[in-house]
């Protein structure tokens, strides 16, 4: 079993306590010399040279082992990722649509801010877009979930900008997976489990089998299916309690659970299947063929908020609570050849992967069809996101002996991109007036196909002109077809003072093209008393809002840091950073045309400009739109020590500390246009989502404890304090603050044989919750009749709103 601990500082809270008979000893001894050989892996990301070990790594990389994955008990990409690295929250509950695609961001960044590669490939963006408000609004970047924990080998994690080294998406870091390359053998892999408190039934099985196709080839093969079900952690929809309400619906106490009938607060129901495969043919000396395939099959339902008898009371006369659903098909295959031709390293590939989501409505209904017509269908297709991305890139790198104590790696590529989005209408019936209850369908308006190529070029100078000093420096230059020219470039540096002392420091500056989806997402966002319509920066609303599109972010980053091996066993590194983002695109507050404490007549405009027609039964309606709102600074420190240590017949025992502190800061704020006036673009909600939403400060402590056959996996999860403001209208905003938690994660283990192994485990052991949200602010919700009120537990929670989860794992290896 390889160790969940690395030596520059696997952020992982890993850990095995194993006892057993001496066979056993023998077998984890052999296990050790395997571990060691992960200690000195060999990186591919962050540097174009070749054998660099992720110790003598001249920027902050942090490498995660499968096994290290497969012990968080959930087998969950996003979540093993969140647990074992401080600097990555995942986003544990998302409005509408964005609950059935979840996220996560690294250094308190957007998620578009960090790119995803697959063996060194860029990987595509889901088509499902998070839309509503919360830190993670925004959201378009590649979903983690599609990539089975079974298939990967090893993950690396590059904390620093570079996207002068892999272009767009990459100012916050890069996130690597290595997919296993095996040509026989495999294991197998069975998870059940729950929320200590109900709902949050998982189940999971995966498979991987490494098969060897003919000589000199690999052909690694992981498939997984997995089920989740519902929670429900809300409180008690306002609007059910009134006197008034229950007087003239008598039908509502026939709900199940009455009053407890809104369950929108709570996880999303889902079934995922996926399948991965890498292959390599190794064809000639240093040549190779090889290719990478993915493809996921995802349907999920999520609760919407309920709806009152008076809504639909001959179709509902109980009232009912619709369902946002989703089926989603996600695949990417990549083909590419790489051999030495005239001295030089080539590397030709070419990637295609699509994502698309079909967004249906159930339990639902549309009112004013019914009101016209007389009918209306329960079940609505509101329409389809699809995301598409074409990459093909040429690389190639050589040594030249220049004199210097290492050779000068001189690497150079291109690189062209073919972005498209569309959004497809839905049916007549969801889009007729105001649409279908709970989610309208997309209008023809909101309806369109848009595309966007890309053009790259990238030089690396790496080497060490003596020995205890590597200098890497990187230039870019890019060429959208929509947004012209783009230069960055980074200089990165390491000394060694001696084998126990290193520094390094990185210095680059970096951009973000707007995703195609932030740029032309067009839909109605609806609750039973408010709808919002979500303007395309580059539509005609937009303009008369004085919106007139999105133009590139562009950052600064830098970064110092310590290495320090003062024993063999034990490694600490210290990173400090500071990012600076100008013209940040961001989703604005709730801008209100009516119901609001202030309204703008240009809000209004921009709707009916946009073709959309309101639910004349709401009280509130307004618009959001993402703009170049702000510009931000982040500043913080990463802490990573790990220690290893032999206590004879006793075991052996991994120690690790890993900590971040993140500090982001809004240092501009850019004018409202005078369309909007008095309102600003940002509200104290929006800010707060930028700044202080996840916590400043995150530690994991760790211990990996291993003796004969049992192990124990101990992790202590502290995460600083977390806020955010919310409002009823605008007027008066409230501060929900979350204090500090310290969550326990325990997993113990037993070895049965070679091949068999089993552990039972909790996350959030003692069943810990947030603080609930402001009492202030729930009194406004529910004084106004809101059913926003029946969110108790803050959403933007870092590690959840379900208290304890509990599962039991069965492993096969053969």
């Amino acid at each position: 079993m390889h160790k969940a601990i690395l030596k520059t500082g696997v952020a992982a809270v890993l850990s095995t306590l194993a006892m057993g008979a001496n066979a056993a000893d023998a077998a984890a001894d052999a296990a050790a010399a395997a571990d060691d050989a992960v200690v000195s892996a060999v990186i591919v990301t962050g540097t174009r040279s070749s054998g660099i070990k992720v110790e003598n790594s001249a920027s902050p990389i942090q490498v995660l082992d499968s096994a290290s994955l497969q012990r968080t008990g959930q087998p969950d990409l996003i979540q093993a990722l969140a647990q074992n690295l401080p600097s990555f929250t995942a986003q544990a509950f998302g409005g509408d649509t964005a609950n059935l695609t979840l996220s996560a961001r690294l250094r308190g960044l957007s998620p578009n801010n960090t790119l995803v590669l697959i063996n060194g490939k860029r990987r595509h963006g889901t088509a499902n877009l998070a839309v509503l408000g919360g830190p993670y609004q925004g959201g378009a970047a590649a979903d983690l979930n599609y990539i089975p924990v079974a298939a990967i080998d090893h993950i690396e994690v590059l904390q620093d900008g570079a996207a002068a080294q892999y272009g767009s998406d990459a100012i916050a870091g890069v996130i690597n997976i290595i997919l296993k390359s095996n040509n026989h053998g495999g294991t197998a892999s069975a998870t059940g489990g729950g929320y200590s408190d109900g709902g949050g039934r998982t189940a999971d099985a995966s498979a991987n089998v490494g098969v060897e196709p003919f000589k000199d080839a690999y052909l690694s093969l992981t498939a997984e299916s997995k089920y989740h079900g519902y929670s429900d952690r809300g409180g008690i929809d306002p609007r059910v309690i009134t006197a008034a309400n229950m007087a003239a619906y008598p039908g509502m106490f026939q709900q199940a659970g009455y009053p407890h009938v809104n369950h929108i607060s709570g996880d999303a129901q889902y079934h995922l299947n996926v399948l991965a495969a890498n292959f390599g043919y190794d064809f000639a000396p240093d040549s190779q063929l090889y290719a990478i395939a993915t493809w996921g099959h995802k349907e999920a339902r999520a609760y919407e908020n309920y709806r009152l008898p008076s809504r639909l009371p001959k179709v509902y006369p109980t009232g009912f609570s619709p369902k946002e659903t989703m089926k989603q098909d996600d695949y990417a295959l990549t083909g590419g050849i790489k051999g030495v031709v005239g001295g030089w390293n080539m590397d030709l590939s070419s990637t295609y992967g699509k994502d698309t989501s079909k967004i249906g409505v159930a339990d639902s209904g549309n009112v004013s069809l019914f009101n016209d017509t007389g009918t209306t269908p329960t079940v609505f297709h509101a329409g389809s996101f699809i995301a598409s991305q074409l990459t093909t890139t040429l690389e190639a790198s050589r040594e030249f002996a220049i004199g210097w104590a290492k050779p000068l790696n001189v690497a150079a590529g291109l690189e062209h991109r073919i972005d498209k989005y569309e959004i497809e209408a839905g049916d007549a019936a969801s889009r007729y007036k105001e649409g279908s209850q709970s989610y309208p369908g997309f209008s023809l308006t909101d309806a369109g196909s848009h595309r966007r190529t890309n053009e790259a070029a990238y030089v690396d100078l790496a080497g060490n002109p003596i020995t205890d000093l590597t200098l890497d420096l990187a230039g870019r230059y890019e060429h959208f077809s929509d947004f012209g020219n783009a230069k960055v470039g980074k200089f990165t540096a390491r000394y060694d003072v001696s084998p126990a002392l290193g520094m390094r420091g990185t210095f680059s500056n970096g951009f973000r093209a707007p995703t195609l989806a932030e740029e032309y997402y067009s839909a109605t966002n609806v609750s039973p008393t408010s709808a919002f319509v979500q303007l395309a920066p580059n539509s005609a609303g937009a303009k008369l809002v004085g919106v007139d599109g999105l133009k590139p972010e562009r950052s600064t980053n830098f970064s110092v840091g310590l290495v320090l091996n003062p024993a063999a066993n034990l490694a600490i590194t210290l990173d400090v950073y500071q990012i600076k983002i100008r013209d940040r695109i961001v989703g604005s507050g709730a801008l209100y045309g009516s119901g609001g404490s202030v309204n703008s007549p240009a809000v209004v405009a921009a709707i009916k400009a946009n073709g959309n027609v309101l639910d004349s039964t709401v009280s509130q309606t307004g618009i959001n739109i993402f703009s170049n709102a702000v510009d931000t600074r982040s500043r913080g420190l990463e802490f990573v020590a790990t220690l290893n240590q032999s206590y004879g017949t006793a075991g052996k025992v991994d120690w690790s500390v890993a900590a971040n502190y993140n500090k982001v800061e809004v240092t501009k704020i850019n004018q409202a246009p005078a369309q909007l006036l008095p309102q600003t673009l940002l509200d104290q909600t929006a800010i707060s989502d930028l700044e202080t939403a996840s916590p400043r400060v995150r530690v994991n402590l760790g211990a990996l404890w291993k003796i004969g056959a049992w192990t124990i996996n101990l992790r202590e999860a502290i995460y600083g304090k977390s806020s955010e403001y919310g409002s009823e209208d605008g007027s008066v905003y409230h501060k929900t603050e979350i204090s500090a938690k310290a969550i326990t994660d325990l997993e113990v283990g037993y070895k049965i044989n070679s091949a068999w192994s089993v552990a039972v485990g909790a996350n959030n052991l003692f069943n810990k919750y947030p603080d609930g949200v402001n009492p202030a602010l729930l009194a406004d919700q529910r004084a106004a009749g809101d059913n926003a009120a029946v969110t108790v537990l803050p959403s933007f929670s870092p590690f959840g709103i379900n208290g304890g989860y509990y599962y039991a794992r069965a492993n096969y290896k053969f």
